[in-house]
Protein backbone atom coordinates (compact mmCIF):
# COMPACT_ATOMS: atom_id res chain seq x y z
CA UNK A 1 0.00 0.00 0.00
CA UNK A 2 1.40 3.63 -0.74
CA UNK A 3 1.34 5.39 2.15
CA UNK A 4 0.95 9.40 1.90
CA UNK A 5 2.05 11.79 4.79
CA UNK A 6 -1.22 13.47 6.61
CA UNK A 7 0.82 16.63 5.52
CA UNK A 8 0.76 16.39 2.72
CA UNK A 9 -2.87 15.54 2.09
CA UNK A 10 -3.37 18.82 4.33
CA UNK A 11 -1.05 20.98 2.06
CA UNK A 12 -2.84 19.65 -1.23
CA UNK A 13 -6.03 21.81 0.12
CA UNK A 14 -8.16 18.79 -0.36
CA UNK A 15 -9.38 18.89 3.05
CA UNK A 16 -10.39 22.73 2.75
CA UNK A 17 -11.64 21.95 -0.27
CA UNK A 18 -14.28 19.55 0.92
CA UNK A 19 -15.05 21.18 4.08
CA UNK A 20 -15.35 18.55 6.41
CA UNK A 21 -14.95 18.83 10.55
CA UNK A 22 -16.16 15.71 12.36
CA UNK A 23 -18.06 12.44 11.46
CA UNK A 24 -20.48 13.85 9.30
CA UNK A 25 -18.77 16.99 7.59
CA UNK A 26 -20.09 20.64 7.75
CA UNK A 27 -23.82 19.79 7.55
CA UNK A 28 -23.33 18.71 11.51
CA UNK A 29 -25.22 15.73 13.45
CA UNK A 30 -28.51 18.40 14.09
CA UNK A 31 -29.91 17.90 10.36
CA UNK A 32 -33.35 16.87 10.93
CA UNK A 33 -32.90 14.66 7.86
CA UNK A 34 -30.27 12.31 9.56
CA UNK A 35 -31.68 11.65 12.91
CA UNK A 36 -33.34 8.38 14.03
CA UNK A 37 -35.77 8.37 16.97
CA UNK A 38 -34.81 5.41 18.89
CA UNK A 39 -37.37 2.73 20.00
CA UNK A 40 -37.09 -0.57 21.44
CA UNK A 41 -36.17 -3.39 18.64
CA UNK A 42 -35.80 -0.44 16.37
CA UNK A 43 -32.73 -1.56 14.84
CA UNK A 44 -33.50 -0.98 11.16
CA UNK A 45 -30.32 -2.65 10.54
CA UNK A 46 -32.09 -5.95 10.70
CA UNK A 47 -29.27 -7.59 12.49
CA UNK A 48 -29.46 -10.72 15.45
CA UNK A 49 -27.34 -11.33 17.42
CA UNK A 50 -25.49 -14.90 17.75
CA UNK A 51 -22.04 -16.10 18.58
CA UNK A 52 -19.21 -15.09 16.43
CA UNK A 53 -17.37 -18.45 15.24
CA UNK A 54 -14.37 -16.68 13.07
CA UNK A 55 -10.90 -16.96 14.43
CA UNK A 56 -8.16 -15.08 14.00
CA UNK A 57 -5.74 -16.20 10.92
CA UNK A 58 -2.88 -17.33 13.24
CA UNK A 59 0.24 -16.94 10.40
CA UNK A 60 -1.39 -12.91 9.42
CA UNK A 61 -1.24 -12.63 13.07
CA UNK A 62 2.41 -13.85 13.67
CA UNK A 63 3.48 -11.81 11.26
CA UNK A 64 1.78 -8.52 11.31
CA UNK A 65 3.19 -5.32 12.98
CA UNK A 66 -0.22 -4.51 14.43
CA UNK A 67 -0.09 -5.76 18.30
CA UNK A 68 -3.22 -7.94 18.74
CA UNK A 69 -4.37 -9.51 21.92
CA UNK A 70 -3.44 -13.02 23.08
CA UNK A 71 -7.10 -14.09 23.41
CA UNK A 72 -10.59 -12.99 21.50
CA UNK A 73 -12.60 -10.14 22.59
CA UNK A 74 -16.56 -10.91 22.89
CA UNK A 75 -18.45 -10.23 19.80
CA UNK A 76 -22.36 -11.05 19.80
CA UNK A 77 -22.60 -10.36 15.88
CA UNK A 78 -21.30 -12.75 13.38
CA UNK A 79 -18.81 -10.74 11.23
CA UNK A 80 -20.40 -11.07 7.65
CA UNK A 81 -23.80 -9.60 9.69
CA UNK A 82 -21.32 -6.86 10.75
CA UNK A 83 -19.74 -6.01 7.98
CA UNK A 84 -23.42 -5.82 5.92
CA UNK A 85 -24.66 -3.18 8.82
CA UNK A 86 -21.29 -0.97 8.33
CA UNK A 87 -22.59 2.54 7.02
CA UNK A 88 -19.87 3.08 4.29
CA UNK A 89 -17.88 6.36 2.96
CA UNK A 90 -19.61 9.03 5.39
CA UNK A 91 -16.73 10.98 4.99
CA UNK A 92 -13.43 9.54 2.52
CA UNK A 93 -11.10 7.69 3.97
CA UNK A 94 -8.63 10.43 6.12
CA UNK A 95 -10.93 12.96 5.30
CA UNK A 96 -10.94 13.15 9.02
CA UNK A 97 -6.99 13.49 9.62
CA UNK A 98 -5.49 11.37 12.45
CA UNK A 99 -2.52 13.26 14.39
CA UNK A 100 0.02 11.85 13.50
CA UNK A 101 2.99 14.24 14.57
CA UNK A 102 1.17 15.69 17.84
CA UNK A 103 2.79 18.82 19.45
CA UNK A 104 2.77 19.31 23.01
CA UNK A 105 3.49 21.52 25.82
CA UNK A 106 3.89 21.34 29.76
CA UNK A 107 -0.10 21.87 31.19
CA UNK A 108 1.20 25.06 32.92
CA UNK A 109 2.68 26.51 29.65
CA UNK A 110 -0.22 26.77 27.66
CA UNK A 111 -1.07 29.75 26.32
CA UNK A 112 -3.89 31.87 27.53
CA UNK A 113 -6.93 31.72 24.96
CA UNK A 114 -6.01 27.95 24.36
CA UNK A 115 -6.35 26.56 27.64
CA UNK A 116 -9.35 24.69 28.37
CA UNK A 117 -11.76 25.72 30.45
CA UNK A 118 -12.10 24.39 33.77
CA UNK A 119 -14.71 21.77 32.96
CA UNK A 120 -14.00 20.89 29.42
CA UNK A 121 -13.63 17.29 28.82
CA UNK A 122 -9.66 15.74 28.44
CA UNK A 123 -8.88 12.35 27.79
CA UNK A 124 -5.31 11.37 30.07
CA UNK A 125 -3.02 8.63 29.69
CA UNK A 126 -0.79 6.88 31.72
CA UNK A 127 2.09 5.18 31.01
CA UNK A 128 5.49 4.70 32.58
CA UNK A 129 5.24 7.60 34.67
CA UNK A 130 4.53 9.56 31.96
CA UNK A 131 1.08 11.47 31.99
CA UNK A 132 -0.24 12.77 28.73
CA UNK A 133 -3.94 14.81 27.97
CA UNK A 134 -5.51 15.23 24.85
CA UNK A 135 -8.76 17.68 25.21
CA UNK A 136 -11.63 16.68 23.72
CA UNK A 137 -11.91 20.08 22.01
CA UNK A 138 -9.20 18.96 19.51
CA UNK A 139 -9.89 15.29 19.35
CA UNK A 140 -13.52 16.23 18.27
CA UNK A 141 -11.64 17.08 14.65
CA UNK A 142 -9.30 14.19 14.85
CA UNK A 143 -10.95 10.83 16.09
CA UNK A 144 -7.11 9.26 16.30
CA UNK A 145 -3.81 10.70 17.97
CA UNK A 146 -0.67 8.15 16.99
CA UNK A 147 1.32 8.69 19.79
CA UNK A 148 4.04 7.33 22.11
CA UNK A 149 3.68 7.48 25.42
CA UNK A 150 5.89 6.41 28.43
CA UNK A 151 8.21 4.68 25.45
CA UNK A 152 5.36 3.15 24.04
CA UNK A 153 3.34 3.41 20.42
CA UNK A 154 -0.25 4.36 21.61
CA UNK A 155 -3.31 4.99 19.57
CA UNK A 156 -5.15 7.41 21.49
CA UNK A 157 -9.01 7.33 19.55
CA UNK A 158 -12.45 9.06 20.21
CA UNK A 159 -15.95 8.66 18.55
CA UNK A 160 -17.71 11.69 19.17
CA UNK A 161 -21.07 9.75 17.77
CA UNK A 162 -20.44 6.84 20.50
CA UNK A 163 -19.02 8.79 23.36
CA UNK A 164 -15.87 6.87 23.67
CA UNK A 165 -12.21 7.44 24.30
CA UNK A 166 -10.28 4.26 23.70
CA UNK A 167 -6.22 3.49 23.91
CA UNK A 168 -4.63 0.73 21.67
CA UNK A 169 -1.21 -0.32 21.87
CA UNK A 170 0.30 0.10 17.94
CA UNK A 171 3.67 -0.87 17.65
CA UNK A 172 5.07 0.72 14.68
CA UNK A 173 1.86 0.90 12.86
CA UNK A 174 -0.85 3.85 12.36
CA UNK A 175 -4.23 3.88 13.05
CA UNK A 176 -6.56 6.09 10.46
CA UNK A 177 -10.69 6.89 9.91
CA UNK A 178 -11.67 5.00 7.36
CA UNK A 179 -14.91 7.46 6.87
CA UNK A 180 -16.95 4.24 8.07
CA UNK A 181 -19.48 3.62 10.71
CA UNK A 182 -20.71 1.00 12.64
CA UNK A 183 -23.35 0.80 14.92
CA UNK A 184 -22.78 4.67 14.94
CA UNK A 185 -19.10 4.13 15.83
CA UNK A 186 -15.68 4.93 14.26
CA UNK A 187 -14.31 2.62 12.59
CA UNK A 188 -10.29 2.80 11.76
CA UNK A 189 -8.27 0.81 9.69
CA UNK A 190 -4.56 0.36 10.27
CA UNK A 191 -1.97 1.66 7.61
CA UNK A 192 -0.03 -1.47 7.70
CA UNK A 193 -2.29 -4.28 6.61
CA UNK A 194 -5.50 -2.28 5.91
CA UNK A 195 -6.88 -4.34 8.38
CA UNK A 196 -10.82 -2.98 9.37
CA UNK A 197 -11.44 -1.93 13.77
CA UNK A 198 -14.82 -0.93 14.69
CA UNK A 199 -13.20 1.16 17.67
CA UNK A 200 -15.81 -0.07 20.34
CA UNK A 201 -14.96 -3.68 19.01
CA UNK A 202 -11.58 -3.29 19.28
CA UNK A 203 -11.65 -6.12 17.33
CA UNK A 204 -11.22 -6.67 13.57
CA UNK A 205 -14.12 -7.28 11.40
CA UNK A 206 -12.33 -7.33 7.65
CA UNK A 207 -8.62 -7.76 6.48
CA UNK A 208 -5.84 -10.04 6.98
CA UNK A 209 -6.57 -9.65 10.51
CA UNK A 210 -9.88 -10.65 10.40
CA UNK A 211 -11.56 -11.59 14.14
CA UNK A 212 -8.08 -10.44 15.89
CA UNK A 213 -8.33 -8.06 18.85
CA UNK A 214 -6.04 -5.21 19.80
CA UNK A 215 -4.51 -4.52 23.22
CA UNK A 216 -6.37 -2.46 25.01
CA UNK A 217 -4.77 0.98 26.65
CA UNK A 218 -6.62 2.63 29.89
CA UNK A 219 -8.11 6.13 28.88
CA UNK A 220 -9.41 8.33 31.77
CA UNK A 221 -12.48 10.87 30.18
CA UNK A 222 -12.18 13.53 32.81
CA UNK A 223 -12.15 17.43 32.98
CA UNK A 224 -9.11 19.29 32.59
CA UNK A 225 -9.36 21.35 36.11
CA UNK A 226 -9.06 17.88 37.54
CA UNK A 227 -6.45 16.09 35.92
CA UNK A 228 -4.03 19.36 35.84
CA UNK A 229 -4.65 18.81 39.48
CA UNK A 230 -3.74 15.22 39.69
CA UNK A 231 -1.03 15.06 36.80
CA UNK A 232 0.58 18.87 37.23
CA UNK A 233 3.39 17.68 35.77
CA UNK A 234 1.62 16.24 32.40
CA UNK A 235 1.92 17.61 28.83
CA UNK A 236 -1.31 18.21 26.70
CA UNK A 237 -1.76 17.99 22.54
CA UNK A 238 -2.30 21.36 21.38
CA UNK A 239 -3.68 22.58 18.30
CA UNK A 240 -1.36 22.66 15.26
CA UNK A 241 -2.25 25.27 12.49
CA UNK A 242 -1.07 22.71 9.66
CA UNK A 243 -4.68 20.64 10.30
CA UNK A 244 -7.62 23.11 8.76
CA UNK A 245 -9.92 22.83 11.37
CA UNK A 246 -11.87 25.57 13.28
CA UNK A 247 -10.56 24.49 16.56
CA UNK A 248 -12.51 27.40 18.37
CA UNK A 249 -16.41 25.01 17.43
CA UNK A 250 -17.73 22.17 18.17
CA UNK A 251 -19.30 20.34 14.81
CA UNK A 252 -21.16 18.40 17.14
CA UNK A 253 -22.18 21.76 18.91
CA UNK A 254 -22.11 23.02 22.50
CA UNK A 255 -20.99 19.87 25.37
CA UNK A 256 -19.84 22.06 28.38
CA UNK A 257 -22.89 21.79 29.52
CA UNK A 258 -23.83 18.71 27.40
CA UNK A 259 -26.44 20.18 24.90
CA UNK A 260 -27.49 19.21 21.18
CA UNK A 261 -26.25 15.87 19.82
CA UNK A 262 -24.56 15.15 23.82
CA UNK A 263 -27.69 15.23 25.12
CA UNK A 264 -28.78 12.25 26.90
CA UNK A 265 -32.33 12.43 25.80
CA UNK A 266 -31.36 13.55 21.85
CA UNK A 267 -32.09 11.41 18.94
CA UNK A 268 -29.27 8.75 17.23
CA UNK A 269 -28.06 9.47 14.03
CA UNK A 270 -27.78 6.04 12.34
CA UNK A 271 -30.00 3.49 13.29
CA UNK A 272 -28.01 1.04 16.46
CA UNK A 273 -27.67 -2.81 15.50
CA UNK A 274 -30.14 -3.28 18.61
CA UNK A 275 -32.02 -0.53 20.17
CA UNK A 276 -32.93 -0.90 24.29
CA UNK A 277 -34.99 2.23 25.44
CA UNK A 278 -34.32 1.43 29.45
CA UNK A 279 -32.45 4.30 29.34
CA UNK A 280 -31.96 7.67 27.68
CA UNK A 281 -29.44 6.71 24.54
CA UNK A 282 -26.78 9.24 25.11
CA UNK A 283 -26.72 8.37 28.93
CA UNK A 284 -22.92 7.41 29.66
CA UNK A 285 -22.25 4.29 31.49
CA UNK A 286 -18.66 2.40 32.46
CA UNK A 287 -18.45 -0.50 29.95
CA UNK A 288 -17.03 -3.82 30.10
CA UNK A 289 -16.75 -7.29 28.55
CA UNK A 290 -15.93 -10.03 30.43
CA UNK A 291 -16.10 -13.26 29.59
CA UNK A 292 -18.93 -14.23 31.46
CA UNK A 293 -20.96 -11.24 29.49
CA UNK A 294 -20.98 -7.73 29.13
CA UNK A 295 -22.02 -5.07 31.54
CA UNK A 296 -22.30 -1.89 31.93
CA UNK A 297 -22.43 0.45 35.48
CA UNK A 298 -23.99 3.14 35.50
CA UNK A 299 -21.35 6.27 36.44
CA UNK A 300 -23.98 8.12 38.96
CA UNK A 301 -24.75 5.02 40.50
CA UNK A 302 -20.77 4.49 40.69
CA UNK A 303 -20.39 8.16 42.38
CA UNK A 304 -23.20 7.62 45.09
CA UNK A 305 -21.80 4.00 45.83
CA UNK A 306 -18.27 4.36 45.73
CA UNK A 307 -18.00 0.60 45.46
CA UNK A 308 -20.26 -1.67 43.12
CA UNK A 309 -19.89 -5.38 43.77
CA UNK A 310 -21.21 -7.54 40.82
CA UNK A 311 -22.34 -11.12 40.57
CA UNK A 312 -24.58 -13.34 39.80
CA UNK A 313 -26.53 -13.04 36.68
CA UNK A 314 -25.18 -16.73 35.41
CA UNK A 315 -21.70 -15.21 35.68
CA UNK A 316 -18.71 -17.56 36.73
CA UNK A 317 -16.66 -14.87 38.32
CA UNK A 318 -17.52 -11.48 40.57
CA UNK A 319 -16.73 -8.23 39.73
CA UNK A 320 -15.99 -5.17 41.62
CA UNK A 321 -16.10 -1.50 40.44
CA UNK A 322 -14.56 1.45 42.92
CA UNK A 323 -15.10 5.16 42.15
CA UNK A 324 -11.81 7.13 41.82
CA UNK A 325 -12.52 10.82 42.96
CA UNK A 326 -9.31 12.05 41.65
CA UNK A 327 -10.34 11.58 37.99
CA UNK A 328 -13.31 11.18 38.57
CA UNK A 329 -13.46 7.99 37.15
CA UNK A 330 -14.31 4.06 37.69
CA UNK A 331 -12.23 1.17 37.82
CA UNK A 332 -13.50 -2.36 37.15
CA UNK A 333 -11.65 -5.81 38.97
CA UNK A 334 -12.65 -9.53 39.03
CA UNK A 335 -12.55 -10.65 42.50
CA UNK A 336 -13.45 -13.81 44.32
CA UNK A 337 -16.36 -12.27 46.64
CA UNK A 338 -17.39 -8.60 45.83
CA UNK A 339 -18.98 -8.48 49.00
CA UNK A 340 -16.42 -7.59 51.50
CA UNK A 341 -15.41 -4.46 49.93
CA UNK A 342 -16.56 -1.06 51.36
CA UNK A 343 -15.75 2.74 50.12
CA UNK A 344 -14.56 5.38 52.77
CA UNK A 345 -15.87 8.60 51.00
CA UNK A 346 -13.78 10.98 53.30
CA UNK A 347 -10.38 9.09 52.13
CA UNK A 348 -11.83 8.35 48.30
CA UNK A 349 -10.32 4.96 49.49
CA UNK A 350 -11.79 1.16 49.55
CA UNK A 351 -11.03 -0.84 52.45
CA UNK A 352 -11.01 -4.75 51.63
CA UNK A 353 -12.43 -7.45 53.23
CA UNK A 354 -8.92 -7.19 55.52
CA UNK A 355 -9.87 -3.88 56.64
CA UNK A 356 -6.43 -2.35 54.47
CA UNK A 357 -7.33 0.51 52.59
CA UNK A 358 -6.57 1.12 48.95
CA UNK A 359 -6.25 3.81 46.53
CA UNK A 360 -9.24 2.92 44.02
CA UNK A 361 -6.96 3.34 41.30
CA UNK A 362 -4.31 0.60 42.93
CA UNK A 363 -6.63 -2.26 44.18
CA UNK A 364 -4.53 -5.53 44.63
CA UNK A 365 -6.82 -7.57 42.43
CA UNK A 366 -6.93 -8.63 38.37
CA UNK A 367 -8.12 -5.23 36.76
CA UNK A 368 -9.93 -5.15 33.82
CA UNK A 369 -10.36 -3.16 30.70
CA UNK A 370 -13.47 -0.61 30.49
CA UNK A 371 -14.43 2.50 28.75
CA UNK A 372 -17.15 5.11 28.89
CA UNK A 373 -19.84 4.79 26.59
CA UNK A 374 -23.49 6.16 25.30
CA UNK A 375 -26.12 3.65 25.99
CA UNK A 376 -27.40 3.27 22.84
CA UNK A 377 -23.80 2.36 21.46
CA UNK A 378 -23.08 -0.05 24.27
CA UNK A 379 -26.52 -1.79 24.26
CA UNK A 380 -26.07 -2.00 20.55
CA UNK A 381 -23.01 -4.11 20.10
CA UNK A 382 -23.55 -5.49 23.28
CA UNK A 383 -27.46 -6.68 23.47
CA UNK A 384 -26.40 -9.23 26.47
CA UNK A 385 -25.35 -6.62 28.62
CA UNK A 386 -26.38 -6.98 32.55
CA UNK A 387 -26.95 -3.05 33.78
CA UNK A 388 -25.59 -2.17 37.49
CA UNK A 389 -27.28 1.09 38.71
Amino acid sequence: MTRRSRRSVLASGTLAAIGLTGCLGDSGPNADSSSSSYDEGGGANGVTPEEMAATPDESAVETSPVPTAKSQLPVEYALESLREATVENVVPRDGIPSVDEPIFEPVADVGEGAEPRPDDPVFGVVRNGEAKAYPRSILVHHEIVNDEIGGEPIAVTYCPLTGTAMGFERGDVEFGVSGHLLNSNLVMYDRAEESYWPQMLATAIEGPLEAASLREVPVYWTTWETWVEAHPDSVVVVRDRDYVRDYENDPYRSYNPPSGYYAEDSDVLFEPLTADDRHPPKQPFRCSRPDDRPLAISLEGLREHGVYGISGDDREDDYLAAYDATLDVGHLYRVDDASGYEFDADASAVTGPDGERHDPADLPLESLSAYDAMWFAWAGFYPSTSVHE
